[in-house]
């Protein structure tokens, strides 16, 4: 398992990342959340929430603007609210310094099966009529196999995720595409077009002018 470790105290990081390899575990440590953020998402991320630059709620936000893999929090705050605000914001775990290594071991063992069996269940994704196959990559209508090209069926179910909700044009750009990609946002308006036309309905991605994209169900 890959690991990114996100704390800045130097003795608590050496004692973990030494620690959870012995426990198999491959670990990626920074001091800094913006630095750790530049790096390539792990299988789990450890997030001190006390950071020198922005706070680990701020670290987990942003991680929870595009993924979903597994947050712990790490904190010396024990009070409710800081536990509560954690988890509202999306991680999935929230430990209290100090803690034991085989604690924190089982916890992050029991995120990972909780999210593996959450990814399995979720791998097919119905929104009315449309069902998208992650797993068989595979998308129909009516029961009616679509034939979709691979950036198509990443477009649709990028937005068929939260259906109804809108995307702006930079964000599914960024989610759908790259992060850095630099090529013309017409890109999407073609991909677009495309979905609408083998979906047999336009109304199924909606334009909203000025923002992005929506998808709904055609009334």
């Amino acid at each position: 398992m890959d690991v990114v470790l996100i704390e800045d105290d130097d003795a608590i990081a050496s004692s973990l990342v030494t620690g959870l390899a012995t426990a198999g575990m491959v670990v990626r440590r920074y001091a800094s959340g913006t630095v750790a953020l530049q790096h390539p998402i792990p299988d789990l991320y450890l997030v001190d929430v006390g950071l020198p630059d922005i706070d680990g709620f701020e670290v987990c936000r942003r991680i929870r603007v595009s993924s979903t893999v597994p947050i712990i929090m790490l904190t010396a705050r024990s009070e409710e609210i800081d536990r509560v605000f954690g988890l509202e914001i999306g991680a999935d775990d929230y430990v209290t310094k100090p803690f034991g290594l085989r604690e924190l071991i089982a916890r992050i063992r029991a995120v990972s099966r909780r999210v593996s069996a959450a990814t399995e269940e979720s791998d097919v994704l119905t929104v009315g009529p449309l069902t998208i196959d992650h797993a068989r990559h595979t998308v129909r209508v009516n029961g009616d196999l679509i034939d979709v090209t691979a950036k198509e069926f990443d477009l649709l179910a990028y937005l068929a995720a939260q259906p109804g909700i809108v995307h702006r044009r930079n964000d599914i750009m960024e989610s759908v595409w790259d992060a850095n990609w630099y090529g013309p946002t017409k890109t999407l308006d073609a991909h677009v077009a495309a979905l609408r036309k083998k979906l047999g309905n336009p109304s199924w991605i909606e334009a909203v002018r000025g923002v992005g994209f929506r998808l709904e169900i055609p009334s």
